[in-house]
This record gives structure tokens, sequence and C-alpha cells, in this order.
């Protein structure tokens, strides 16, 4: 159990550790994900509250800020900090990228379109009356999706790699709000001193010490890092 214990905790700071140094290099994009965040531990707390406003704050401002840093300020030429195409980054992604992003995205879109058509959602759903009525409907089915897209990565993962990289992914997700804020509290006060991309000095660092001879381990280098 001890071992089982350890090798989750590491291959979750190997998600973290991969997942700021290939995708979060634009200061634009690591501010917007700390509002991302901020907003998203405000979704959190409402999910005991009103669930449905829960996740209009979720998708609205969390997810609109995370991934318009993704799509319009992460640079998407070679990555001369982890010496990799943007396509090496992409196949390699253990969550959401662009492309399945885009398949997410499309749908957040379509669900409000298809509840204004048919309020019942072809019969699925208690027909709501009124605009409040109609926005308190896209706000549940905006959070079934974000579950089930949850969901549906996880068992992908159980399929493609293993039940324990599912896992690590899921509590990774979850529990990112919190860890971007510590990651990235800094990102604005960078961005004013006009600094649009992150230096990566501690990757660098650390990519240079895995060079050497005698190199770290990758579990252990993201811990150090997280420390």
């Amino acid at each position: 159990m001890t071992d089982l214990i350890r090798e989750f905790r590491r291959q979750l700071a190997i998600q973290r550790w991969d997942d700021h140094r290939y995708y979060h290099q634009s200061r634009i994009n690591q501010t917007l994900h700390l509002i991302s965040a901020l907003s998203f531990l405000v979704a959190y707390g409402l999910l005991f509250i009103d669930p449905a406003a829960a996740a209009l704050v979720g998708w609205l401002v969390s997810m609109t800020t995370r991934q318009a840093g993704h799509f319009f300020f992460e640079p998407l030429g070679f990555d001369h900090v982890n010496q990799a195409t943007n396509e090496h980054k992409e196949a390699i992604k253990v969550g959401y990228n662009l492309r399945r992003k885009v398949v997410l995205l499309s749908a957040w879109v379509l669900l409000p379109a298809l509840l204004w058509v048919d309020r019942s959602l072809l019969g699925l759903i208690e027909p709501s009356t009124g605009f409040a009525g109609w926005v308190h409907d896209v706000g549940l089915l905006w959070l079934a999706l974000g579950v089930g897209g949850l969901l549906f990565r996880t068992l992908h993962l159980f399929v493609l790699k293993s039940p324990l990289e599912g896992l690590v992914w899921m509590t990774k997700i979850l529990t990112d709000p919190f860890h971007d804020v510590y990651l990235y509290h800094k990102a604005p006060l960078a961005l004013l001193r006009g600094e649009r991309l992150d230096p990566m000095t501690h990757v660098r660092q650390v990519m240079a010490a895995q060079a050497a001879p005698k190199s770290d381990d990758d579990g252990e280098a993201a811990v150090e890092l997280q420390r």
C-alpha cells in the first residue's frame, strides 16, 4: 500500500511537472490560469449551494480564461526550453490536447443552442419556463458535460495506459485550481514588468541535471520543484 501511494505521488508530480513546463510558458497564459484557478475555487464553493451557478462560473469564467490562454497566447512553435516540437507535445499530452479540446468546447457551445430549440432536450428533462429557467438548465447541462468529460478521459486512460495513471490525471485536474494559484500567483507581476515568456530557469536547471552523467529521477525532480 505504501508503494502504491508513493507511485501515485510520483506520477502526480511528473504529470504536474510536464504540464507546467510544456504548456504554460506564456506569462499571459499563466495569468489567465491564475484567474481561472481563483474562479474555479469559487465554483467549487458554489457546488454545495447552487450546482447550476457553479457550472456557469466554471464554464463562462474559469474555462474560457484557461482555454484562451492555451489557444491564443501559448507559443505553438518549436519549444527551445524542452527541445520539442508542438506536434510532439500535443501527441504526448495526457489529458485534453488542443484537438480534443475543440471537440469538448464544441459540445459546450452546442448544448445551450439545442436547449433553446427544445426546452425538454428531446424529452430527457423537464421543460423550463422563462429565460432564468433556461439559464439554470444550461448550467446543469454544462455541469454534466464537465463531469462527463472528466470521467470519459479518466476511463480512456484506464484502457490506454493504466487505472493508476487515469486516477492520477483525474486527481491532477481536480486539484489544478489549488496548484495553479501556487504556481502562477506571481505571473501578473512578471507580466507587468514586460516579461511575456517565463524564462523557465528552473526547467533548464532540472533538464541540465538530467543530462549530466549522474541525473535525477523525473519524479524526484518534479517533487523538489513543487516544494
